[in-house]
């Protein structure tokens, strides 16, 4: 277990917090504050409890240079707004000056200021030193509470850990006890349902799923890798040509461990990719020469259904057709509302399934929606996560 702030005294301390506030925004306008909200308990006990809060986060690419389109000060702005309580934002085309650390040094305890983009510097990808020294100086205890970003080993997320104590914030914390708890202890029968478009993405999740799960579902793009590998035709469906060799291992690999593999029954086809394109339902043996599957079809929502709302146990990564179109978006909406119906733990590991699942309107029906796409993915993969392994052990 690592520590959190609930196990040191932040008072009085000048608390370098790394959030992650890399929030959609449209000509300057947040489109969403999930991301922002996720952060607000860790900030409010930090605030609470006396600290001087000094927030940092990345948002977008600015390619290691200051590019205003990505300045982090609509987040500053909507952050206080949230807390009920003046933020102050440090703007700096280089995060960190004298004109930053002289505003660290008046700040009272409760007060809370946000740094300007990370990724303003190029520094910060490469975790290279005198960054990292730079937003050291400005603290005394170091909070990770990015667990989007926490895959990977930046100055912001794990450099600074080198130069002072650090703990995780509640978001992580919550993280690691959904994510790490699904896969260490879960109740049974455990499903995990796979989508996503290529098999060698998810070949390494799969293979780490296949030695705990009772069932592995698969939809999305890479079913049709998996029907090549079993000799079917796939028409002009997308192909992962790397996987099908990893798609035919993989179903070998369930039937030596006994779990359960399934696979669409059968697939909503479309003429073109697009949302007006002629469509038909076929079973999974009959896809045309000349069309392309983009979703999964209402027998494989009835198999794969019955299946989730038995669960103990279901881990969510990837959707089941190109659910951004609302004329295949059926399978994967009927898929959420399965996992929704589902009396046992449901823990969706972010990126597209999250998104999902928020657009259909299920998402207070999860038991826990990842905040972070990649760094889910790794962590169920069994990969160290950078930013989690520099936070001190209990």
């Amino acid at each position: 277990m690592k520590k959190t702030v609930r196990d040191v005294e932040v008072r009085g301390k000048r608390v370098l917090t790394r959030c992650d506030f890399n929030v959609p925004m449209e000509d300057g306008k947040i489109t969403n504050d999930t991301r922002i909200r996720a952060a607000l308990p860790t900030i409010k006990y930090l605030m609470e409890n006396g600290a001087k809060v000094i927030l940092m986060s990345h948002l977008g690419r600015p390619k290691g240079e200051p590019d205003h389109k990505y300045s982090l000060e609509p987040v500053a702005r909507r952050l206080a707004e949230l807390l009920e309580h003046k933020v102050v934002f440090a703007q700096s085309d280089v995060v960190v000056d004298d004109e930053v650390r002289d505003a660290v040094g008046v700040m009272a305890e409760g007060d809370v200021m946000l740094l300007e983009n990370t990724r303003f510097r190029e520094e910060e990808t490469h975790n290279a030193p005198n960054f990292t020294q730079e937003l050291a100086s400005l603290g005394d205890l170091f909070v990770n509470d990015a667990f989007g970003t926490a895959h990977r080993a930046h100055c912001s997320t794990a450099g600074v850990a080198d130069f002072m104590p650090a703990v995780s914030g509640f978001l992580i914390e919550k993280e690691i006890k959904f994510l790490g708890e699904a896969v260490e202890d879960p109740a049974r029968p455990f499903v995990a349902i796979m989508g996503g478009a290529k098999v060698s993405d998810k070949i390494l999740l799969v293979e780490q799923m296949m030695k705990k799960v009772d069932t592995v579902i698969i939809g999305g793009g890479m079913a049709y890798t998996f029907y090549k590998a079993m000799g079917l035709e796939i028409g002009k469906s997308i192909l992962d040509e790397d996987g099908i060799e990893l798609a035919a291992s993989l179903m070998k690999q369930a039937e030596e461990k006994g779990v359960q593999l399934l696979l669409p029954l059968d697939t909503v086809c479309a003429d073109e990719f697009s949302n007006d394109a002629k469509t038909c339902v076929v079973d999974r043996d009959a896809i045309p020469a000349d069309m392309m599957g983009m979703d999964i079809g209402p027998k494989s929502v009835e198999a794969f259904g019955k299946v989730i709302r038995e669960a103990g146990t279901v881990v969510w990564n990837g959707p089941m057709g190109v659910f951004e179109m609302d004329n295949f978006a059926a399978g994967t909406k009927q898929v959420a509302q399965a996992v929704a119906d589902c009396q046992g733990v449901t823990v969706i590991g972010g990126g597209d399934s999250a998104a999902a699942v928020e657009k259909f309107g299920f998402a207070d029906q999860m038991t826990h929606i990842s905040t972070g796409g990649g760094a889910s993915l790794e962590f169920l993969e069994g990969k160290k996560l950078p930013g989690v392994e520099v936070l001190e052990d209990k």
